[in-house]
């Protein structure tokens, strides 16, 4: 650049402060802008378990990960995929490793290390940040696009920049930051946002009393979901997820989190389908039920020939009733496949992430508005989701550098 630009970042997540790191190596003053009292509060959340950055499958086979949005994130981990965040990590000094799922970890399980080693070289860079600013939008229709207003403790200001990146969040973790209160002053703008929803989220079944009382909290193990929408879109999947008390969330159902919460929106309901048993063929599962059982009860035959007790033999109950119980052909079939039926999603303040927002085709490849020159969008702001697995993470940097390299090819 032949004079210094000045660009504003809105957002101190993964995305903002990625567009930030680019922009601030090739010489812009850029101003980071979070209404947080610190930047990575969803970062630093998302790695008390374990900071999950990327996956280590091809990348080929990781971008399809991201559903009806493939061919939209794909030119983004062009760009910037997970071979580049592990570069990335290792040039902050974070060694990673991949765990046995596949996934991608620091060394040290932990998020903190690598976001102060972030921070500090933000800062070296010259990368300035403004907490506790709150964007308010645009003073009126009329300001310039790259003039935004923020609420400060000390009340409120007016800025003018060169160029704004947007990465904003969805709308899920609002005590984080992303509420999704920016929705209506983008679109009052005139560009196109799909409504916000959650994603990656649990679902109501209402269970009774009985069952929500005796099982909420405890993980169905070693089991298989399967489900089809209306639209003849199917998934299957193998692994575990968690009873809570008024249904089921886990990585399990996360996966198929976008496909049930679609049917529910259209249908009213989605009908999600349990396999108690994934590793027996139906015809084991009935030859096991119909063995004489003598004098032991049901339960312990049921333990006893097939090891189903507790909260899977709980769900049988929580379906079928006593006389299905003991009809064998009904009780063999019903292991197989437990039909749960999904009530509505849990909030999208719940939701580990959201879909919706902000659509590519409001926005040019380098993520500019259409309608807002000099305005660009990165992260969970843009319409998309994705499962858990380190895509999110992986996807939103990806956004970051690319709206970033967009504002500087802008001013060529």
């Amino acid at each position: 650049m032949n004079q210094t630009r000045n660009v504003a970042v809105v957002g101190g997540g993964p995305a903002g402060l990625m567009a930030a790191e680019v922009l601030a190596r090739e010489g812009a003053e850029v101003h980071v802008y979070d209404a947080m009292p610190s930047v990575g509060r969803k970062f630093l959340l998302a790695g008390r378990g374990g900071l999950n950055l990327t996956h280590s499958e091809p990348g080929e086979l990781f971008a399809t990960r991201f559903g009806e949005r493939n061919a939209q994130i794909e030119p983004l981990l062009r760009a910037f995929g997970p071979d580049q965040i592990r570069a990335w990590a290792h040039g902050l000094g974070i060694e990673t490793f991949v765990g046995t799922s596949g996934r991608v970890f620091p060394k040290d399980m932990k998020a903190a290390p690598l976001l102060r080693a972030w921070l500090h070289r933000l800062r070296q860079a010259g990368v300035r940040f403004h907490m506790r600013h709150r964007w308010l939008g645009w003073p009126d229709a009329a300001t310039p696009a790259a003039t935004l207003r923020f609420a400060t403790p000390e009340g409120e200001i007016t800025q003018a920049h060169d160029a704004v990146v947007l990465a904003l969040g969805g709308a899920s973790w609002s005590r984080l930051g992303s509420d999704g209160a920016w929705v209506p002053w983008v679109s009052g703008r005139g560009v196109a946002v799909a409504p916000l929803v959650p994603a990656n989220c649990g679902f109501d079944i209402g269970w009774t009393p009985h069952f929500a009382e005796r099982f909420a909290g405890m993980p169905f193990k070693s089991v298989a979901i399967a489900c089809t929408d209306g639209r003849g879109r199917r998934f299957t999947r193998k692994g575990e997820f968690v009873a809570t008390a008024t249904g089921v969330e886990g990585s399990l159902v996360y996966a198929a989190s976008a496909l049930l919460r679609d049917e529910i929106a259209e249908r009213g309901s989605a009908t999600l389908m349990l396999d108690l048993l994934p590793d027996r063929s139906a015809e084991q599962v009935r030859a096991a039920v119909l063995h004489p059982r003598g004098a032991r009860s049901l339960a312990s035959h049921l333990k006893s020939r097939l090891g189903l007790e507790g909260i899977k033999a709980g769900v049988l109950h929580e379906v079928l009733t006593r006389d299905e119980m003991h009809a064998p052909d009904k009780l063999a079939e019903t292991i197989k496949a437990v039909p749960l039926r999904l009530q509505a999603a849990r909030p999208i303040d719940e939701a580990i992430s959201t879909g919706g927002g902000v659509r590519f085709d409001a926005l040019d490849p380098g993520l500019m508005a259409n309608a807002l020159p000099g305005v660009f969008f990165a992260g969970e702001m843009l319409d998309w989701e994705a499962p858990t697995g380190g895509y999110l993470l992986t996807a939103s940097m990806a956004s970051g550098v690319v709206a970033a390299r967009g504002v500087l090819a802008s001013w060529k």
